[in-house]
């Protein structure tokens, strides 16, 4: 598979109620078929969020927004464009960052967290510069990160109520 030049087309999802901000790298081939984020069947995120949230797991774009919406997330990603092979972050090149700043600057976010490890090093490097605001680490729900099982997953994803409340 060839590295392909990928440009993010799907808008952030926040309002003026968000308090905190959930940020992965740059959407997946599968998520930019179906036009959401997470789109990839096996990826884990919607499972861990439901369930961490203690709601009903959202199926369709539409219930996933209201997911986000009803508890207060906010959900982008930090890449703008890259270069990039599949949904294979490790390989991506020249990454140009989102402006995360139009989020931090109408919603009252309380804490911003990257979803894996590809995200936390663009946003320390790329936008970290410019929102001067820590991202807390949190694993990957990619199918690829096999490593951590859904349990530890979940446990590792319940910091993001500490700053719901």
């Amino acid at each position: 598979m060839d590295k392909q030049t990928v440009f993010h087309v799907l808008e952030p999802i926040y309002d003026t109620h968000s308090k905190i901000l959930l940020l992965g790298s740059m959407p997946s081939p599968k998520s930019r078929e179906t036009g959401f984020y997470y789109g990839h069947p096996q990826n884990r995120f919607w499972r861990v969020l439901s369930d961490v949230l203690g709601e009903t797991l959202p199926l369709t774009n539409d219930e996933k927004k209201k997911l986000l919406a009803n508890n207060n997330i906010a959900l982008w990603d930090v890449l703008a464009s890259c270069q990039i092979t599949g949904a294979d972050d490790n390989s991506i090149r020249n990454p140009i960052p989102n402006n995360i700043g139009k989020i931090l600057s109408v919603a009252p976010i309380r804490a911003i967290f990257t979803t894996g490890g590809a995200a936390a090093r663009f946003y320390q490097k790329l936008c970290y510069p410019h929102t001067k605001r820590e991202a807390i680490r949190l694993p990957s729900t990619s199918p690829a990160n096999c490593r951590l099982s859904y349990d530890k997953l979940k446990e590792a994803y319940h910091i993001i109520l500490d700053y719901l409340t």
